[in-house]
């Protein structure tokens, strides 16, 4: 890419999303980072998307959501984080999450005069969130390039998913290639107020799996 390009990068804190901004950064877009305070269960979350943004010299926008207000989820309500496998789409999933965040997003890209959104989505090592899926994307896109005024002037709206068909390790070595600082990050879907993980959920398994199986030393800090 020859002249700088804005994007939109959603960035939740976590090490798929630190791994989209990297890799964006790094094809020349002049990158625009998205958090949503949706409620979450811990704040480390936002403050670890601070961090990433800030160490890839990105300006990030942080959006107030509260889904707490809906509820539905141990993200997001009152009910425990699993901390085994569960069968199906787990307790996680907050619902319609991606779904609003890209629509944030995209809204946001119209103002900018942009038309690339990245988002880590992978439906590879992920806990079978349907959100995460590749025909999920490829609808919301078609959607996108037809509820927006850049759509029906002539722009190609594009969503971003570097990310969808790689494994956890994989991304784990594209982000070391790039140079992705994981102590950074936060995955742990009930980390402390320090950022430290819990070592049991899901989202931990996953994330310690992905550094095991990729042969690089894990950054996490643990409680």
């Amino acid at each position: 890419m020859n002249e700088s390009t804005k994007a939109v990068i959603l960035v939740s804190g976590g090490l798929d999303s630190a791994t989209v901004l990297a890799m964006a950064k790094a094809q020349g877009f002049e990158c625009h980072a998205l958090a949503v305070d949706y409620g979450q269960r811990h704040r480390s979350e936002l403050n670890a998307a601070a961090r990433v943004a800030d160490a890839n010299g990105a300006k990030l926008k942080i959006l107030p959501l509260d889904l707490r207000a809906i509820g539905g989820s141990a993200l997001t309500d009152d009910i425990d984080v699993p901390e085994e496998e569960t069968p199906g789409i787990p307790i996680t999933y907050v619902p319609a999450r991606n779904t609003i965040m890209l629509s944030l997003a995209l809204a946001w890209a119209e103002v900018l005069g942009c038309d690339d959104i990245f988002i880590g989505v992978n439906a590879v090592d992920y806990s079978g969130y349907p959100d995460c899926r590749p025909e999920f994307i490829a609808a919301y896109q078609k959607m996108a390039r037809l509820a927006t005024r850049a759509g029906v002037e002539g722009g190609k709206v594009t969503i971003h998913t570097p990310l969808i068909d790689l494994t956890k390790a994989k991304i784990i070595r594209r982000g070391f290639e790039l140079g992705v600082d994981y102590s950074l990050t936060v995955s742990c879907y009930q980390a402390d107020s320090a950022g430290r993980a819990c070592g049991v959920c899901d989202s931990c398994r996953i994330r310690k799996e992905g550094f095991r199986s990729a042969g690089i030393s894990d950054p996490t800090r643990y409680g």
